[in-house]
């Protein structure tokens, strides 16, 4: 029998799972108890996150968690939440919401950045905290916060992320997690603490910003009422996982003690996250040029390891698409999607997905169609085409990235661990391997809770370090690889994709 079991609640931005995790000796085992979709709802004061479903679907895996307890006479140690990164709750003195959390692809958030960026240089913002500058960043949500309802943010008591958000509802006391913290360009990486002086400048009360804590830290244990309710033992314990999403899922990359940190990774879900792990920040000039991010992870030899990584827009184009093709028949499924994709013939629309109007919600089709009239290319006609379009142009992105960040670290990396969600896309994965000219080892597609259940076991002593997370991750799961193949042909559709960045970069959408 098992000697562990803990259970991750990972919440993305499209669905949310609920995860025990089994550890037998030197295996983790995954079982999926619960899986729902959720999406933000769209009202007056801008785009919201749906709190209360959310919050219904972590009940509902909770229950199912102590159903699976109960019959498989295995108890579950303790919990942890991951989220997507950026986005914040305000709560009052007593605990209670002060207004829903906005989501972070609510356009309001462009004029924070714009405010924030004219009264604090983005060179100064960028050697604070070494954040790739996003009007997405909880910096800026908090600047537009402040202009609409000033009254809301000096009333408030605290700032949570959504992991800390949901913590304290499940029980735990009110901290404020330091990889989640990180995403929001409020902390400086060298010291991770907060990055007072910025913040004093960007003119956010001190008293909403709490303790930062280390991934694996025991912050509190299930309210009684919450483990009434779903059958977990009373003092089920709660441990911080790595908050953010991405860094649950880096700290569960299968990659071996040896190999020198020769590998990069790509997180690949909604956000693709394509980067390098540091043990220390990286803020030269050619860092912030290249707008690379330095977001923290889980320790390494006692300190926090850094995330040297570049937001790219990820698989949200497909998933917008397929949003709207199943407006009307037939609706077909991720996979079949791909197979489309794949019988499409290559390289006949090109996207330069790092324009705002690919990351904004809404007719990705309609947005994709007049991408292509307006730069003199071909209409895709079909899903397939509609979807090769999406694939081809994010594994040129992988590129683009890729020589960026070779270029700025001074490495060579020799493979790259696809790892979440995005992972199971074989199509995906064999461009990015063609695109890339590297080795592209995939897996586990799970990544993020194998990551958030196994920070858990470090923090209750069950596992020593990530060192040992990232062996048993390998030890548990079979990756699959890809090699490069026809990397000649992509070398020069990168020519032309590079020309489509320059032609459309600067153009407003």
């Amino acid at each position: 029998m098992p000697s562990h079991a803990h259970l991750a609640i990972d919440l993305g931005a499209e669905s949310g799972r609920a995860i025990v995790g089994t550890i037998d000796g030197d295996h983790l085992s995954l079982h999926e108890l619960h899986r729902f979709r959720h999406a933000p709802v769209e009202m007056p004061s801008g785009l919201h996150w749906d709190i209360t479903r959310l919050w219904q679907q972590i009940l509902v895996g909770l229950t199912a968690a102590g159903k699976w307890s109960r019959d498989s006479g295995i108890q579950i140690e303790s919990l942890g939440v991951d989220t997507w990164g950026v986005d914040f709750a305000l709560v009052s003195q007593g605990g209670e919401l002060m207004g829903l959390p906005h989501c972070y692809r609510d356009a309001q958030h462009q004029l924070g950045f714009q405010r924030l960026t004219q009264s604090v240089p983005p060179s100064e913002i960028y050697e604070a905290t070494g954040i790739q500058l996003m009007p997405i960043n909880s910096i800026y949500q908090l600047n537009q916060r402040k202009e609409i309802n000033p009254a809301m943010l000096a009333a408030s008591n605290r700032l949570l992320f959504m992991p800390d958000l949901f913590h304290t509802m499940l029980g735990s006391k009110p901290v404020n997690e330091l990889t989640i913290a990180s995403t929001s360009q409020m902390v400086d990486p060298r010291t991770g603490k907060w990055a007072s002086a910025l913040l004093t400048r960007a003119r956010v009360p001190p008293h909403i910003l709490g303790e930062l804590v280390m991934p694996g830290t025991w912050i509190g244990a299930l309210s009684p009422e919450i483990a009434d309710r779903s059958g977990l033992p009373q003092g089920t314990e709660i441990f911080t996982p790595a908050g953010h999403d991405t860094a649950s899922a880096v700290a569960a990359v299968p990659a071996a003690d040896g190999d020198a940190r020769n590998w990069c990774f790509l997180s690949s879900g909604t956000w693709s996250l394509l980067g390098a792990e540091l043990d220390a920040p990286c803020m030269t000039e050619g860092a912030m040029r290249g707008n690379f991010t330095n977001e923290l992870g889980v320790a390494s030899s006692g300190r926090p390891t850094v995330r040297f990584l570049k937001n790219i827009v990820g698989l949200w184009m497909v998933q917008e698409c397929k949003r709207h093709f199943d407006s009307q028949p037939p609706l077909l499924e991720y996979d079949e999607l791909s197979r489309l994709a794949g019988a499409s013939t290559p390289f006949r629309t090109l996207l330069n997905v790092a324009l705002p109007i690919f990351v904004s919600p809404g007719n990705m089709p309609g947005k994709i169609s007049d991408y292509a009239s307006r730069t003199g290319q071909p209409v895709p006609e079909t899903r397939g085409e509609f979807v090769r379009a999406c694939l081809e142009s994010l594994a040129l992105a992988y590129r683009e990235t890729l020589t960026q960040l070779e270029a700025v670290l001074g490495r060579r990396f020799d493979v790259i661990h696809a790892v979440g969600g995005g992972s199971r896309n074989r199509l995906l994965n064999q461009m990015t391997a063609d695109a890339t000219g590297r080795r592209v080892v995939a897996g586990p597609s799970e990544a993020t809770a194998a990551g958030n259940i196994l920070v858990q076991a470090m923090g209750a002593c069950h596992v020593p370090d990530l060192a040992a997370i990232r062996r048993m991750v390998a030890h548990s799961f079979a990756p699959e690889v890809f090699i490069p193949r026809d990397t000649a042909i992509w070398e020069r559709v990168a020519d032309k994709y590079e020309q489509l960045a320059r032609l459309e970069e600067n153009k407003v959408a």
